[in-house]
């Protein structure tokens, strides 16, 4: 099984990481996990900054994943983690297809409370967008 955890390093987060590791260590069979963080575009772009956004995004994916690659590594549960850009829903479903993904555990709300108030908005969208069952953690 091939497993999708997209995570922003919130506490919701880090509570679907808990419950992958949990679900892993009790299996007769070790899912293949893959940590994903979406980072948002930086508005308009400037000629010759390109660099420096792509190391923008990633030194801050890196901080993200911070806790979540600590949890699975505590727990000696492997994993693979990818940084990208974009619209959350659109690249987790983007990873599904990639990956070819059978299923995607996220928390239901993220880091952004304002646009998160009953479910997340970057929930909503994975539960528009894929076709695979999505867990979501509260």
């Amino acid at each position: 099984m091939k497993i999708l955890l997209p995570v922003d390093g919130s506490e919701t987060s880090a509570r679907a990481v808990q419950f992958v590791i949990k679900q892993a260590l009790n299996s007769k069979s070790t899912p293949e996990l893959h940590l994903l963080n979406v980072q948002h575009s930086l508005p308009g772009t400037i000629k010759g900054v390109a660099a420096q956004a792509k190391e923008y995004h990633h030194e801050e994916g890196i901080k993200a994943l911070a806790n979540a690659r600590k949890l699975l590594d505590d727990a000696n549960v492997k994993y693979t983690y990818h940084i990208s850009v974009g619209e959350v829903g659109e690249v987790v479903a983007h990873f599904v297809n990639e990956l070819k993904c059978d299923q995607v555990v996220m928390g239901t709300r993220g880091m952004n409370a304002v646009a998160n108030m009953v479910l997340g908005s970057g929930a909503s969208k994975v539960l528009q967008l894929v076709k695979v069952p999505v867990l979501l953690v509260k």
